[in-house]
């Protein structure tokens, strides 16, 4: 017979005299415990849900509580101290009663000490990749999602999903999961994906050299990351509603994932792009044209929107909202600190102004009429939209000019009707033109002063330089110089792939269409443009266009190294700094050099063991993880530094000033 406290046993009885139920009120811990810190909260939502959905697996071994050789009625917890709090915190939630029954184990025969310290010790967890398996295998069979499973286990959902995850990667990895042969994190990076047969060749391909991130990387080698501009562009909802899948990472705090299909993401964006170019029409231009990369090489002279006076409504309405707006502001720091019923109506207000400031600049409908729109998506993930292109053939084309002017009639050929009397070969002949031989001898003089007298103006120079330059760069052609002068820029994109969308890349295009959008729309009104800029602004616009005209690239068929060693001069007068625009990356560089080169840069960047210990791995892995390395060094290979000539003589000993004039003749040397 079971000997119990109270009636009303909540549970099935045992037949073992010392199984007893105690009310829960009536259980205390034990002073003998040998657990000192205390079990988590986790531990006890756990217990908690575990005893919920499957009721008390082990019971709670009690001796009863003594005092002055008289029990007090109350039981003392010499093991299952967490249960009895499970039990508590299921009283607390009103879940159970307070008294509510408690099956234990009455023990008065063992050291109580003894018994707490052997419960806790005399056991050994189940291996994680059992656990794993075993969650997936509730999902499997019975269908619980992971809400369910976390409850059951008293575990947040998330937990469950990483443990899901985990418990379907290849049984195979999993043995050796089990044997030590990867640790968690290892196996965690396999479980990005669920293909078992693509887990199991990447890790028959690594070398020794098992880090998460390289398999992370191999496993996803073809695939987008969530962070490349199309990916960003997209968005995960339109990309998975076409179909595509997201291959998504649970054991990394950046879960943003991998698009597994390239060719339908490209296509995806494609067709938004086209959309927008689509829309664009509307506005009246002649073409719009959409592609993932921006045409460089296009050829086309680009016109900018020019200033345009808002109507008496708009200037008005503009400083009524602008007044409207600072008063809104004014005291706070950001639109963070406002109330938010403020913050609305100062947006509002701030996008008013911002339309309207767009019509203080507008086309000129003829260039809209004729000209076009390149679309394209550009590296922040945005699409880019650059408006006023204009075709060649599109162009207005000067007036042919008349070839019979200035013709000579040949030798003996009569000038004029034979039967002209005396008086009209007289005005024949004042009519005639001068010959050429004249007219280039009296050109050459004009020729020869005009050289004179400039090279004594150097401000007229500077404008006459800049005039040429600038018709050579941003009218392409429509437009002379009487200067022998030409300005060729080399398309470096056929040299280095996406260079155009690099930071120095994209910092020159926008230095470039902060002029054109100065500059006046004929190349007739250029000069007086030039002349009434004053001489700082002239001067830097002088430095954009030479600075177009660089070329340092170093090509296998020229032998001449003369242009090469000018650069690195040129380098030198500028202070060149090329970790300000360039950083090296197994795409960028470590990936297309040799071994060799890859471990002589990590031993300059971070030190000979550090090379040492990737020497052995494949190139590929050898590039990924030269550049974790290198990164934040600021190292640079050879070819990119910018190396200052050594002091010779007395300059060793002192220090070197360079004044501002200083740096036209180390360009000039």
């Amino acid at each position: 017979m079971t000997d119990t406290i109270e009636t009303g046993m909540t549970e099935q009885p045992e037949q073992d005299s010392r199984i007893i139920h105690v009310p829960l009120n009536k259980l205390k811990k034990s002073p003998s415990n040998a657990r000192k810190v205390p079990h988590s909260e986790a531990t006890i939502e756990a217990l908690a849900a575990s005893i919920t959905h499957k009721g008390l697996i082990q019971n709670l071994v009690v001796e009863p509580e003594v005092k002055g050789d008289k029990p007090t009625g109350a039981y003392l917890v010499t093991a299952g101290e967490g249960r009895r709090l499970a039990y508590l915190l299921r009283a607390k939630r009103k879940e159970i009663r307070k008294n509510h029954l408690i099956r234990c184990w009455l023990d008065t025969e063992n050291d109580p000490s003894e018994v707490s310290l052997d419960e806790n010790v005399t056991r050994e967890n189940m291996h994680p990749a059992d656990q794993f398996e075993r969650f997936h295998e509730l999902s499997r069979d019975k269908g619980w999602g992971a809400e369910e499973i976390g409850a059951r286990f008293g575990v947040s959902p998330e937990i469950v999903k990483r443990r899901l995850r985990l418990g379907a990667v290849s049984p195979k990895l999993m043995d050796i999961y089990r044997q030590d042969g990867i640790t968690l994190d290892q196996l965690a990076a396999f479980a990005i994906t669920d293909d078992h047969a693509r887990q199991e060749q990447v890790f028959d391909n690594l070398s020794w050299n098992k880090e998460p991130w390289i398999i992370r990387r191999d496993l996803t080698a073809s695939n987008v990351p969530a962070d490349d501009r199309r990916a960003v562009f997209i968005g995960t909802d339109a990309y998975v509603e076409a179909g595509g899948t997201i291959i998504r990472d649970l054991f990394t705090e950046d879960d943003g994932g991998f698009f597994e299909d390239a060719g339908l993401l490209d296509m995806l964006v494609t067709e938004k792009l086209r959309e927008i170019a689509s829309g664009i029409l509307a506005e009246g231009w002649k073409w719009a044209e959409a592609s993932i990369d921006f045409p460089h090489g296009h050829g086309m002279r680009r016109h900018y929107p020019r200033p345009v006076a808002l109507t008496d409504e708009d200037e008005a309405w503009f400083s009524e909202a602008a007044e409207a707006h600072d008063a809104l502001i004014e005291g706070y720091d950001s639109y963070e600190d406002m109330p938010d019923e403020v913050a609305a109506k100062a947006q509002a207000l701030s996008d008013e102004i911002d339309a309207i400031s767009a019509k203080r600049l507008a086309y000129d409908p003829a260039i809209i009429a004729r000209g076009g729109v390149f679309v394209s998506l550009g590296s922040d993930g945005n699409a880019k939209i650059e408006r006023g292109y204009v075709r060649a053939e599109d162009e207005p084309q000067p007036e042919a000019e008349d070839e019979s002017d200035g013709i000579e009639p040949e030798d003996g050929e009569a000038v004029g009707n034979e039967d002209a009397d005396e008086e009209d070969v007289e005005d024949a002949d004042a009519a005639k033109p001068i010959s050429d031989t004249l007219i280039r001898d009296l050109t050459a003089q004009r020729t020869m002063a005009l050289r004179l007298a400039l090279g004594e103006q150097p401000g007229v120079a500077m404008i006459a330089l800049t005039h040429a330059l600038v018709l050579d760069l941003f009218y392409h052609g429509f437009g002379k110089s009487c200067l022998e002068i030409t300005a060729k820029s080399e398309e470096l994109g056929s040299h280095a792939e996406g260079i155009a969308d690099g930071k120095a890349g994209e910092a020159l295009a926008a230095r470039h269409d902060q002029w054109g959008a100065q500059l006046p729309s004929e190349a007739a009104d250029l000069w007086p443009f030039l002349a009434g800029l004053d001489a700082d602004s002239r001067t830097e616009l002088l430095a954009h266009c030479v600075s177009l005209t660089v070329n340092a690239v170093k090509v296998p068929w020229e032998r001449s190294t003369g242009r090469i060693e000018a650069a690195d001069k040129l380098g030198r007068a500028v202070s060149l700094d090329m970790t300000a625009t360039w950083e090296p990356t197994a795409r960028s560089y470590f990936g297309r050099v040799t071994k060799a080169h890859i471990a002589q840069a990590v031993s300059e960047a971070v030190s000979p063991e550090a090379a040492e210990r990737i020497a052995a791995m494949k190139k590929a892995d050898m590039a990924d993880a030269a550049e974790q390395l290198v990164a934040g060094t600021e190292w640079l290979p050879a070819v990119l530094r910018t190396i200052e000539p050594e002091p010779e003589g007395d300059e060793a000993e002192q220090p070197e000033v360079v004044e501002v004039e200083d740096a036209y003749s180390i360009a000039a040397e």
